[in-house]
């Protein structure tokens, strides 16, 4: 059988954007302008000050854009400051089989080599349809046992994804191919206990700037490994369990691609994508009754098993644990009745309101919520099983609903008409003008048809 790290550079070096379902444009469009859209939001995060003080530390100049500043830099610095920025809200994709965020570092790979290697629309369709196909099929074969050990997969696996993408869209040749992938595999890292910091997206970032320079290395004749996945003292060996199989990830190769089946989330909510559906449950039962904070006696989340994994901040103090912290997504649920960027701010997870509302909230695994899924073990925190949350009122009514897929699961897909919303919400907090903003917008959409990408960058650039 063919080794895992030949078949991944053969589908980088033979596969086209029309071997593919025909669906697989539309899809991958909705999550290019989705991450677009949260690279330019995360230039108002916490994240924007330090990184652009790091930036000035560096007296290189470059052509490479900063999308939501008027900032340019080198190559390897922008793919680390848009990638870490494309993270910072934690409003990025999902890709559950990971489980990581593997569209941020894709494009602020490609977007950071714009300037030497310029792209048309569709090219840059076909790079990240490729990134998305080669990162998920490794991350199939190594199983979730990898994010169960403390990695990040938006820091290991997802930066094979940036490989891939990026040695599709230089044309790098089968052996060119499993040399980057070579060079990456020593620089994929990225560990759990930094969520709810500042470091979590910058895992994006360095993984975005290691895509690129691994890549630009193997273009320069810098070799690796060429079986550096499947290998004893190999990536599977290093960073696997004893369940990983790369002869698993090898057959997977003959679906219909990644974003066709399972498909990548896109999330509704800027905060860990574990809490989303007890935050659509609050939501749905607070519109239902028209509750209040004051009206709330008790609010119970029932959790599946693993589902509270990450959710490791039951009292958060900052906005970044509050991304990471169940109880204080449900009690801002039911204060505010919304969730926005603005929820997780430092300001709002210190309200006098919420730190009264948390003694009511009574979030916790349950076995009951498991399911019968046969698969249920092989799935992320986000996506096991169901969620079940339960209010209790002061005047006697107790009501509760069930939850099994979260708003923007493949199942329950966002329209254009929500990303739309999305993308016009996150420029503003970039500056960007409103009509700016929809006519990148409106190019984006269109993007298979764009003779320039370095155009359409040009409207996010100020």
């Amino acid at each position: 059988m063919t080794g895992l790290t030949q078949a991944m550079a053969r589908v980088v070096a033979q596969r086209r954007l029309d071997d593919f379902p025909p669906e697989t444009v539309d899809k991958a469009k909705k999550v290019i302008v989705d991450t677009f859209a949260v690279i330019l939001a995360g230039a108002d995060s916490e994240v924007e000050e330090p990184l652009m003080r790091y930036l000035g530390m560096s007296p290189a100049a470059g052509d490479a854009p900063i999308l939501g500043t008027d900032r340019r830099a080198t190559a390897e610095m922008a793919a680390l400051v848009n990638g870490t920025f494309g993270h910072a809200l934690d409003f990025d994709d999902v890709l559950s089989m990971m489980p990581a965020h593997p569209s941020a570092i894709i494009v602020a790979a490609l977007l950071a080599d714009l300037p030497d290697h310029p792209l048309t629309g569709r090219e840059f369709v076909e790079a990240y349809v490729i990134g998305i196909e080669v990162g998920a099929r490794i991350a199939q074969g190594i199983t979730v046992g990898h994010y169960g050990r403390g990695y990040h997969g938006t820091g290991t696996l997802a930066t094979f994804s940036g490989v891939a993408a990026m040695a599709k869209a230089r044309r790098l040749d089968e052996d060119q191919t499993r040399m980057a992938l070579g060079i990456a595999a020593s620089m994929a890292s990225g560990l759990r206990r930094n969520f709810g910091t500042m470091t979590k997206p910058l895992h994006t970032g360095l993984a975005a700037r290691n895509a690129l320079q691994a890549v630009r290395l193997a273009l320069c004749g810098f070799t690796a490994a060429p079986d550096i996945l499947e290998a004893k003292a190999g990536f599977y060996a290093a960073y696997g369990v004893e369940a990983s199989d790369p002869e698993v990830a090898v057959a997977a190769l003959d679906g219909p691609g990644i974003l066709v089946d399972p498909g990548i989330a896109l999330k509704k909510f800027a905060c860990c994508y574990a809490s989303h559906r007890g935050m659509d449950g609050v939501l749905t039962l607070r519109e239902k009754h028209g509750f209040t904070a004051d009206d709330v006696v008790k609010l119970e989340c029932r959790m599946p098993p693993g589902g509270m994994l990450v959710l490791t901040y039951p009292e958060p103090v900052t906005g970044l644990e509050g991304k990471f912290s169940l109880q204080y997504s449900l009690a801002a649920g039911v204060l505010d009745g919304r969730y926005t960027i603005g929820t997780f701010t430092d300001e709002a997870v210190r309200r006098p309101e919420i730190r009264e509302l948390l003694k009511k909230i009574h979030a916790y695994e349950d076995e009951s919520c498991r399911d019968d899924d046969p698969l249920f073990d092989t799935r992320s925190s986000g996506g096991r099983g169901f969620v079940d949350v339960e209010v209790f009122l002061r005047n006697g009514k107790r009501d509760a609903i069930r939850i099994y897929k979260a708003p923007g699961h493949p199942s329950r897909e966002l329209t254009w008409a929500d990303i739309q919303a999305k993308f016009d919400d996150c420029a503003v907090h970039a500056r960007i003008a409103p009509g700016i903003a929809r006519q990148a917008f409106d190019a984006l959409r269109a993007l298979e048809k764009a003779g320039s990408v370095a155009d359409i960058v040009g409207l996010l650039h100020h």
